[in-house]
């Protein structure tokens, strides 16, 4: 078995946690404003998040001293919270093409 975590380690693993959970929502929040509003300043909001986020996977994997497998897991977790706000607005871009055609030749029925 490992070496017991210290009260220090505990702290910084939650906050890390914690502040991973939340970079992610801004990133993509920021992202999704920053497509929708076509403004660059939370396109660059957005990037910042995301620096922020991976911060934050580096302190986690420090403090819960992660190796092995954890490390890849950690990865493929931050590539996705990269590649998946993107992903989701192409598949909402497809979603709704044509649609505010449709409702304004509805509306002016």
């Amino acid at each position: 078995m490992g070496d017991p975590m210290g009260l220090r380690d505990m702290f910084f693993g939650t906050m890390a946690g914690a502040a991973f959970v939340l970079m992610g929502a801004s990133y993509a929040l920021f992202f999704a404003l920053g497509r929708l509003h076509q403004s660059r300043s939370m396109g660059a909001a957005s990037g910042v998040s995301y620096l922020l986020l991976a911060a934050a996977t580096y302190v986690l994997v420090d403090a819960l001293s992660l190796s092995g497998v954890w490390i890849l897991v950690t990865t493929v977790m931050l590539v996705g919270y990269f590649l998946l706000p993107r992903a989701i607005w192409h598949l909402c871009v497809g979603t709704h093409a044509g649609e505010s055609a449709d409702t304004h030749s509805r509306a002016t029925q």
